[in-house]
């Protein structure tokens, strides 16, 4: 028996080889360059041995393997064609399994996703269980990749053209019984216990297997590229890719090629032109946006990050929810999803069991979809205790107030509830504009007093921006950061200000768009500059979701005497529409659109009329800027204000609280993106045109000049 760190080899009587992959260094299964030695020295070991008359690969570990090591992958590479044949040298090894002559089986207990499924892939047969808790797909084009082990020149030969592009495309990852039904898993087993008897009876049954794509005489399922059906779905995908990605993601039309040119041709080839488009991906900014963002800095905000040292955990077994709306409710959810209880007050019975009801109808669909049984669901239930008692939340671990965006009211609230909460005890406020050190002036103990901005809905949404007041504690800091790790969302830490920064960035993009219809520019035309530069929902769109009448009551609630002047021309713009046309938004069926019942909401034409103008048009590419650079600054001014302690906590929050474009690494790291020298001058250019708001303050442009990525940019 061989074992160390990375797996273990063993062979049994029956001459059953059998590599179990344990990386004891990691908190998961890793494709990281010390597994792929030690995995293709232990294959070689096992080929070479004429005793062993076939292999199984297992996981020692809950996950098969969660992918690749994306660390390992956010270096920067100095040489692209040393890279590339070190993806080479990957295929060379991988086909040296496939073409052994010996069965290779792989049985899957956990997630296979990424690497790990092209492991899999490069085995002869795959076998895994039938659980619903198990992900089985290739997640890379999440990160602005394309699978590189093989998994985008092989999969057509299992799936057909249709699946691969899908799974590739989409980064589905799908349950086992959906693998098995789109060709990914050949075997399904119903417990772990009954995987390497599977795989031996596999072994046995396939003596001397082939792969798919090294049989001639293998159809591709469904039909190859020179069938009608594989013709058409190939047109039908390079259309589709164009018009949801409009170029932003490069790596998408990178899978593509693969695929087209791939399957024309033998494997080898195949693999080396994936080799080569991998390289391309890996070296492109979107790709190392998307990584260092998208998944490294968020999966360590996930973990708590921003925690501040010297802390112990803070205990959450219970919390008191004070308001049982829309935000209540959602926040009651999740937190007894999580396994804490959860007192939810309200001025009455009716109105705390109304927002009870938002848990039920909740479980209610998870069980229709099997995604929970109906004992989970009562538990989950039972842990919702509704009242409309002050004194019932006396014994709670935390409290988290969502009550009407009102001063008055939520001071009343906190006198209310500190009246009987435990002296030690944090007090959250839900409030998206309202600073908390002014909610804090009513607290007796402003020290444990903070913000917790989650957003809409609740139980979709995974940011929640915290937000220190001017008395808050570290302890207090440290302990929402716990509560919010608890409950599965991802915290950043943020300092006081009107709007602080989610709320104020957001109010730009809505006011952008506004100003711009003002101004003449076609709705359909900002909408859709919007969409295709990455936005979710164009900024007209998003302002009826929130109401318009929401943004007239935070800029009326503002009591600033110098107003934005640009900020009043939005506001006016808002209550025009409110007042003279009675358009509130989607809450009332319409506002920039129509919402007709039964129908798809559409803009409403009267406001060409309305807002029309004798200048030209702008052109699409101004647009763009237009909405794009104006977040970005606002951002920066947020960082260099101090309400944004980190570069990392400006890109996270832009990109899950308001749905900033990815591809660009979220609102701060856009301006590398565009590169800093560029992006000043554009907002020059833009300052002279339309106005202030775009000017570019001496910081950024001691960034231009200093030729220094934001990341390393220090303010002071």
């Amino acid at each position: 028996m061989i074992k160390n760190k990375i797996l273990s080899y063993d062979v049994d009587n029956d001459g059953i080889a059998l590599i179990t992959i344990n990386m004891e260094d990691h908190p998961t299964n890793l494709f990281s360059e010390d597994f792929m030695k030690a995995y293709f020295d232990i294959t070689a070991k096992a080929i070479a041995d004429d005793t062993v008359k076939g292999v199984i690969v297992a996981s020692g570990r809950r996950m098969f393997m969660a992918g690749a090591d994306l660390k390992m992958l956010e270096k920067p590479i100095e040489d692209p064609e040393v890279f590339f044949n070190h993806a080479m040298e990957l295929h060379k090894r991988m086909r040296h399994i496939e073409t052994s002559g010996k069965p290779f089986v792989a049985v899957i207990n956990g997630h296979a996703l990424g690497g790990g499924l092209e492991v899999c892939l490069a085995c002869h047969g795959r076998i895994a269980v039938n659980s619903s808790r198990i992900k089985i797909g290739f997640p890379e084009i999440k990160v602005g990749l394309l699978p590189g082990g093989g998994g985008t020149a092989k999969a057509p030969y299992l799936m057909g053209l249709q699946n691969a592009m899908t799974y590739i495309l989409q980064g589905v990852e799908a349950r086992p019984d959906k693998a098995k039904k789109d060709g990914l898993i050949d075997v399904l087993v119903d417990t772990p216990e009954e995987l390497i008897p599977a795989a031996k009876k596999w072994i046995a049954e396939h003596p001397s297997p082939v792969q798919p794509w090294d049989n001639p005489k293998h159809k591709i399922p469904g039909g190859g590229l020179f069938t009608p059906s594989g013709a058409q779905v190939m047109m039908g995908a390079t259309g589709n890719v164009q018009k949801i990605t409009h170029g932003n993601y490069p790596a998408a039309q990178y899978i593509l090629s693969v695929i087209h040119d791939g399957i024309q041709v033998r494997i080898d080839r195949a693999l080396e032109i994936e080799a080569r488009y991998f390289t391309k991906a890996i070296m492109s900014k979107e790709a190392k946006n998307m990584i260092r963002t998208g998944f490294i800095a968020i999966q360590e905000a996930r973990k708590g990050k921003a925690k501040p040292a010297g802390y112990d955990p803070y205990k959450i077994q219970s919390i008191g929810m004070i308001g049982a709306g829309m935000m209540g409710a959602g926040i009651a959810y999740v937190s007894a999803k999580a396994g804490i209880q959860v007192v939810l007050k309200d001025i009455s019975i009716e109105g705390a069991e109304r927002g009870k009801d938002y848990s039920r109808k909740l479980v209610q669909k998870r069980i229709s979809r099997e995604r929970m049984t109906q004992e989970k669901a009562d538990e989950l239930l039972d842990r919702i205790h509704t009242t409309i008692d002050p004194t019932a939340v006396k014994d709670v671990d935390m409290i988290i107030e969502a009550v009407f965006e009102n001063p008055d009211l939520k001071a009343k609230v906190t006198q209310e509830t500190e009246a009987v909460l435990g002296e030690d005890k944090i007090f959250g406020s839900n409030t998206s504009t309202i600073p908390i050190t002014l909610l804090a002036k009513a607290s007796k103990r402003p020290e444990n007093f903070i913000g917790i901005h989650f957003f809409s809905p609740v139980d979709k949404m995974p940011l929640v921006e915290i937000i220190v007041g001017e008395k808050t504690n570290d302890r207090t800091i440290s302990g929402a950061i716990d509560y919010v790790v608890k409950i599965g969302k991802i915290p950043i830490v943020v300092n006081d200000s009107r709007g602080f920064f989610t709320s104020r960035t957001f109010g730009t993009y809505c006011a952008e768009g506004g100003l711009m219809l003002e101004e003449g520019v076609p709705a359909a035309m900002i909408e859709n500059v919007a969409k295709a530069k990455g936005m979710p929902v164009g900024p007209l769109a998003v302002t009826d979701e929130v109401s318009l009448t929401l943004g007239m009551m935070v800029y009326e609630s503002d009591p600033s005497p110098d107003k934005d002047p640009d900020m009043t021309r939005f506001y006016e713009l808002e209550k025009k529409l409110v007042k003279e046309y009675g358009r509130e938004g989607k809450k009332n069926g319409k506002g920039y659109y129509d919402y007709p019942k039964g129908g798809k909401k559409r803009l409403w034409p009267e406001l060409s009329k309305i807002f029309s103008s004798d200048v030209n048009t702008l052109d699409k590419e101004t647009v763009g800027k237009r909405l794009l650079h104006r977040m970005a600054l606002e951002t920066f001014r947020c960082y260099e204000e101090g309400v944004l302690r980190t570069t990392r906590d400006g890109d996270i929050g832009s990109i899950l609280g308001f749905g900033f474009p990815i591809y660009t690494g979220g609102a701060l790291s856009y301006i590398d993106y565009i590169g800093a020298a560029k992006f000043v001058a554009e907002c020059k250019d833009l300052e002279q045109c339309f106005g202030s708001r775009f000017a570019p303050s001496d910081a950024l442009r001691r960034l231009a000049q200093s030729g220094q990525s934001i990341h390393d940019f220090k303010l002071g």
